[in-house]
């Protein structure tokens, strides 16, 4: 197949991979793999940063799009967001430094875990519980973003997933107002993140720019329909994300060497 269509397929996926990741976060469980599959020699590196660049366009669009319809706290997404992007900036430098074979074991049980938990509990996510002790809500807004923040950085799919779960269940928001709150987090922390892969020249420019503009359209297109939906639409496409990152982690896992 000529680069050309190599080029085009990567594009449509980038799309979906927008939409999906305005919706509920793991856009780059769609779009990484993809790169993967189209590009089989390119180094895992430069996938990583050539998704970046294409997906962050489509995180700030929908951004945007949700800050028009959802009220947030800044002093929330301020601490997430810097820690997020000093964690998520390290942890580029941290990927090939990650004992692998032990810690997507560990991920692939807490994801399980996690799906179980959202599936058999129907009434989480979908009102508002939230933290009354600002306090804590500030400590877990600082640890959620360290967190999320060096996974992001050394591991990257499933970030916004994974975001959106702890700011429903250890925050107390819905479904929407979670998306919304991860969106902007995701965004500074993947604008952390870039900035290491583009000192390292990794992004890929010519397989990333026309992903940059699908991803966009998938993203406002997302994010309208999640807002117009609501919350038990987010629901359902969280469910259905978490189980394509426990296939992509299962997947890692059997073919990861000891």
């Amino acid at each position: 197949m000529s680069d050309f269509w190599l080029i085009a397929l990567a594009t449509l996926g980038s799309f979906f991979a927008g939409f999906i990741d305005a919706v509920v976060g793991g856009g780059g469980l769609i779009q990484v793999p993809l790169l993967f599959i189209l590009f089989p020699s390119t180094l895992h590196t430069n996938i990583i940063a050539t998704n970046r660049f294409a997906s962050i366009a489509g995180t700030i669009v929908a951004a945007r799009h949700y800050l028009k319809s959802i009220k947030i706290n800044y002093r929330y997404i301020a601490i997430a967001g810097i820690l997020t992007a000093i964690t998520s900036y390290a942890g580029t430098f941290l990927m090939h430094k990650i004992p692998l074979n032990i810690f997507k074991p560990v991920l692939f049980v807490l994801i399980v875990i996690l799906t179980l938990y959202t599936f058999l509990k129907k009434e989480i996510g979908i009102k508002e519980k939230l933290q009354p002790n600002k306090r804590k809500l500030y400590f877990l807004f600082a640890a959620i973003g360290i967190i999320l923040g060096l996974y992001n950085g050394t591991i990257g799919p499933g970030t916004g997933t994974l975001l959106v779960f702890a700011l429903v269940q250890f925050v107390g928001f819905n479904f929407l107002k979670a998306s919304a709150y991860a969106k902007v987090i995701n965004a500074i922390a993947d604008g952390a993140s870039l900035i290491a892969f583009l000192l390292q020249k990794a992004v890929l420019f010519n397989i990333a720019l026309p992903m940059l503009a699908a991803n966009m359209l998938g993203a406002y297109v997302g994010s309208k329909m999640a807002i117009k939906r609501g919350n038990q639409f987010i629901r359902i496409f969280f469910i259905l994300v978490m189980l394509i990152l426990l296939s992509k982690l299962g997947w890692d896992i059997l073919h990861t060497p000891n």
